[in-house]
């Protein structure tokens, strides 16, 4: 059951609107992830009020803060659709970031498809407006031509078949908010990186030491988690115009090339590189074909073209529906997340 933590303000207290259209709450579901706590982070900055959902140990700067309300709960426990209500019905907007991130189906289909539901529950009949934490997954690339521009007009995966638990799970989710009714915006960040979190699969893997860069040329479809933060919170304050779906990415977006040399640079990591061209890997992904089933996901011709495609990612819609820019070029932010090692 959710339980709300003791405060000298407790929740109870929480106003639900100021003015009319005025967002003075927010709820958060999975506050104390990587990006759930960047956007109690930016609300609370914004002066406005926060309920914390956590499942575990909320963090402990949040202790001081009588602006957050935790709350303790299992969304993928529908015992707690009552005081989830309750918690709803104090906000005026939900970011619900709460997911899992591996690639297990039945953690997916538990955390993330059974806890949107129990979400969806508590929320039906309100007004209570939603920011659904979505994936830029959800494309499928298997229909892009490499050097295109991916938008938000790109086709979906087909979720009977997605190519990997993940993406088929980010897409039953955006179809069960849609079918919801509810004042929906649907984010699609791109891979999110900030303090501790600084690469991602889309860089190519590791042979023990060595590092093996599939370098396309193309960008990688960046977000800094107080970037991504920034859109869903904006998106909060703001009511949405039928169903709106956003790509959430940086403005400066390096190449593979570009990122590993200012990586290297700051943080003397990787030290071991072994650069393959895209057309290199991609023929023998073609080659291991018939043995796909049993290689990882980068062996895997549906997955490598998501990974590693040579594309480019405009964030145009984001930026002319929201409004923004980024604090920092894209070496600006690496060197606050790292510390510059650079002579």
């Amino acid at each position: 059951m959710g339980e709300v933590t003791p405060r000298p303000n407790n929740l109870r207290e929480v106003k639900r609107l100021g003015s009319e259209g005025d967002v003075t709450c927010i709820l958060i579901t999975g506050a104390n992830g990587f990006v759930g706590s960047a956007c109690v982070t930016e609300a609370r900055a914004r002066g406005i009020e926060v309920i914390a959902l956590y499942r575990r140990a909320p963090l402990a700067k949040w202790a001081n803060d009588p602006g957050i309300y935790p709350l303790q709960a299992d969304l993928s426990d529908p015992a707690i659709t009552a005081p989830l209500q309750n918690a709803t019905a104090k906000a005026q907007s939900v970011i619900h970031a709460a997911a899992h991130l591996g690639g297990d189906a039945a953690s997916h289909a538990q955390d993330t498809l059974r806890g949107t539901q129990t979400l969806l529950d508590a929320m039906a009949g309100g007004g209570t407006r939603l920011v659904l934490v979505s994936s830029i997954a959800v494309y499928d690339t298997m229909q892009i031509v490499p050097g295109a521009a991916l938008d938000e007009t790109a086709p979906l995966d087909d979720p009977d078949h997605p190519r990997d638990a993940y993406a088929g799970a980010k897409l039953r989710q955006e179809q069960m908010c849609r079918a919801s009714g509810l004042p929906l915006w649907i984010l699609r960040p791109g891979a999110v990186w900030g303090p501790g979190r600084t690469w991602n699969g889309l860089l190519g893997l590791w042979a023990a030491k060595l590092h093996v860069q599939i370098n396309s040329g193309g960008e990688l479809p960046l977000t800094h988690v107080t970037h991504t933060a920034w859109a869903l919170v904006e998106a909060a304050m703001r009511a949405p115009q039928g169903t709106a779906a956003l790509n959430v990415l940086d403005d400066d977006r390096p190449t593979r090339a570009r990122f590993l040399r200012a990586h290297r640079r700051m943080s003397g990591w990787p030290r071991l590189t072994l650069p393959i061209p895209y057309n290199v890997w991609m023929a023998l992904v073609h080659l291991l074909k018939p043995l796909s089933s049993r290689l990882p996901g980068l062996l895997q011709e549906p997955v490598a073209r998501a990974r590693l495609l040579p594309l480019t990612w405009p964030n145009t819609a984001l930026r002319s529906t929201l409004g923004g820019e980024d604090t920092d070029t894209f070496e600006g932010m690496l060197a606050r997340t790292l510390g510059d090692n650079s002579p």
